[in-house]
């Protein structure tokens, strides 16, 4: 099973923003900091999910459990719904996504046990403020 730990950040609600990818493959490690542009947190943390997805199924993972301490990301795909319409078309994409694995788990984790895609999640925002 492959860990896939996710985080969005933003340097102001909107700002710039950035996603955190950490991903544990048979004991090895691949780290992503990917600078998003200009919006809210919320939606830097959907854009995190959408990536970390479109990375593991471009290196053909197929069993993924992903690791997020954003509840509203867990929560929009545990019950398929996105209370903010915003984040519908995010959520749609992301769903979508998710259904191209053999096994897609979510699970909600505290922010202290989500630190290493976090601070990755802000490197992306100092090479976005470059």
């Amino acid at each position: 099973m492959i860990e896939v730990y996710i985080d969005g950040a933003s340097a102001g609600n909107p700002g710039p923003s950035g996603a955190g990818i950490f991903i544990k493959v048979n004991g090895n490690v691949e780290r992503h900091s990917i600078p998003l542009g200009e919006m809210e947190n919320h939606e830097a943390e959907f854009h995190a999910l959408i990536l970390a997805l479109r990375i593991c199924l471009d290196n053909n993972y197929r069993t993924v459990s992903f690791r997020t301490d954003s509840q509203v990301v867990n929560a929009s795909i545990e019950k398929e719904f996105a209370r903010n319409k915003k984040f519908a078309p995010l959520l749609d994409e992301a769903l979508e996504l998710s259904k191209q694995f053999d096994l897609f788990f979510m699970k909600w984790i505290p922010s202290v046990q989500n630190k290493a895609a976090d601070e990755l999640a802000r490197v992306a925002i100092r090479k976005n403020k470059k």
